[in-house]
């Protein structure tokens, strides 16, 4: 398990130092409706989003909302922004250093509302932003900690993905065989099963979206090879697809959840 709070800090870290390369007009290749200064704020607001969730106690969804309606306005200029960043990064540390896993706190997937959650958000979440800054910056990305690529792997498959799953009524319907993912290098694999959700929302709109989980067994009909941190890139939509082989329709519907899971 890596980890998370050195993570954040050390990725909030490399984002700043890569943000500051880019114009502030840039615009993010894998955010293309940012610039390099839409980035900037987007993960100060995040920062100080979550640390107001935890220095408020946040657990319901209506206190959440309170939270958001504090996050501060954005200024006009980019030094006033990284010093609101600095503030913002550094009070999330605070709050979640003086926080163990298991306490309750407010987070966006209903099965998983505790500290530890947001720990762990926060940590790829700084990670993926930081890859995005050196890609507006032009300049080359740092290699990401093994542990970490392996624990952002799993992190996509079991909470970016599985929101589907936790709406009432809605069904996983399996689209052709398992996809097995692997980085040979470490010894690590998950096995994952794509489909499709199929439901009704609280609005009365029908729903029918691709969508992927972990398989607890299965004979793979497909196949991904990488590198833990490749396999990581190419999940969050930060880096191209690693080798590939076996049935097609296996992965064509693991790229349709990956596509929609990025959304």
């Amino acid at each position: 398990m890596p980890d998370h709070m050195r993570a954040i800090a050390a990725e909030s870290d490399r984002f700043r130092a890569a943000i500051r390369l880019a114009p502030p007009d840039a615009r993010v290749p894998t955010c293309p409706m940012w610039s390099a200064d839409d980035l900037l704020w987007h993960l100060t607001g995040v920062h100080a989003f979550w640390a107001g969730i935890l220095r408020s106690g946040a657990v319901s969804d209506t206190e959440a909302d309170a939270v958001d309606a504090t996050r501060p306005d954005r200024p006009g200029d980019r030094a006033t922004m990284l010093a609101l960043f600095d503030r913002h990064t550094e009070a999330l540390l605070s709050e979640l250093a003086g926080r163990p896993d298991d306490q309750a706190a407010w987070f966006w997937l209903d099965t998983a509302k505790t500290v530890g959650s947001t720990r762990r958000m926060q940590a790829h979440e700084a990670l993926m932003h930081r890859i995005d800054a050196e890609l507006a910056a032009g300049s080359a990305s740092a290699p990401i900690e093994p542990d970490l690529a392996a624990d952002g792997v799993t992190h996509a498959l079991e909470v970016m993905w599985a929101w589907w799953g936790t709406l009432p009524g809605f069904r996983f319907l399996p689209v052709a065989g398992p996809v097995l993912l692997s980085d040979p290098g470490r010894g690590d694999s998950w096995l994952v099963q794509s489909g499709r959700w199929v439901g009704v929302g609280e609005s009365g709109r029908a729903h029918d979206v691709p969508g992927a989980a972990l398989a607890a067994s299965g004979e793979p009909a497909a196949f991904v090879r990488g590198s833990a941190e490749a396999l990581d890139r190419w999940l969050w939509g930060r880096g191209p697809e690693p080798e590939s082989s076996g049935e097609p329709a296996s992965l064509d519907a693991l790229r349709a959840a990956r596509s929609q899971g990025m959304q």
